[in-house]
């Protein structure tokens, strides 16, 4: 990725404006960069929380189209949130972990400096992670939403919820049970599996059904290509039920209200640092530890 590094002469920064100890770490990223010849630039709501007053561009979407290297300052959620925003940009995105967990983020804060000098040698890859898209009719009103990670259909309150699944307009089964989530190869790692699904690689071309809490214990994952067209009717009328997409409300479901989950003709690219790995990462974030027999 030499050549590629070589044409960085934009950066853009982006910080979670909710977390405090985003700004010191976006203000120190600003100074390194700046220090290398290269030009910061900032959306709108990071420039009011880090004091910047110059090359400010108004939206992600706009300040992606504007750079040759996005870096995003937060956990998952200000990835995932960012993923939605500038989703179909062909611009590196670079995520410094300040939050938790931290899957999607490539380095920590702390390892930031060490970090953008692996970038600037073109020590790095590029992870093309596939977006996802639903559609249909939700309480009423048209929805369309991409998400990097997940759709989930989910109880409001404490009463089962009856949802009728079918994979290319093949009947999958009726699901009695707390909710679904429907994740890409890169949401296999969040409320999927929490919720008991499957470890899938990121760049396998798979969607993972997953039901919450089914009140049929046979009821398991279900892996299908990523191609597939997933439509989830809503059955019962009581209780109320909702979609989320990437963790966001995104509207409340009536009876009979249909949607359609497939792959988005959008993606995104993300930076994996020479030396690291998708394994390791889970080995690192989940504890996971080998033993000798």
């Amino acid at each position: 990725m030499k050549k590629l590094a070589k044409g960085i002469k934009r950066v853009g920064l982006i910080g979670n404006s909710g977390k405090v100890s985003a700004h010191a770490v976006v203000t120190a990223a600003a100074k390194l960069i700046a220090r290398t010849g290269r030009r910061v630039y900032c959306d709108a709501s990071t420039a009011d929380v880090a004091g910047f007053k110059t090359n400010i561009i108004s939206t992600a979407a706009e300040l992606c189209d504007a750079v040759d290297l996005l870096l995003v300052f937060g956990g998952d959620g200000t990835m995932l949130q960012v993923a939605s925003e500038v989703a179909g940009s062909r611009t590196p995105i670079m995520g410094v972990n300040i939050g938790g967990l931290g899957f999607l983020t490539a380095v920590s804060s702390r390892e930031m400096p060490k970090a953008l000098r692996q970038v600037w040698n073109g020590e790095f890859t590029l992870d093309e992670r596939a977006l996802i898209q639903v559609s249909g009719k939700c309480n009423g009103r048209n929805v369309y939403q991409p998400a990097l990670n997940d759709f989930v259909i989910s109880r409001v309150d404490s009463r089962l919820i009856i949802l009728e699944v079918s994979v290319d307009d093949v009947p999958l089964t009726r699901y009695r049970c707390d909710g679904l989530i429907i994740s890409s190869p890169t949401g296999s790692t969040a409320y999927s599996l929490s919720a008991g699904g499957a470890v899938v690689h990121p760049q396998a071309d798979v969607f993972e059904i997953t039901p919450i809490c089914p009140h049929t214990l046979s009821n398991r994952s279900v892996i299908v290509g990523l191609n597939s067209r997933i439509q989830v009717k809503i059955i019962s009328p009581h209780p109320a039920t909702m979609l989320s997409a990437d963790g966001q409300r995104l509207s409340d479901l009536a009876a009979s209200d249909l949607l359609t989950i497939c792959r988005s003709g959008h993606s995104i690219r993300l930076v994996r640092l020479k030396g690291s790995s998708f394994f390791e990462t889970l080995r690192g974030k989940l504890h996971w530890s080998g033993a000798n027999v």
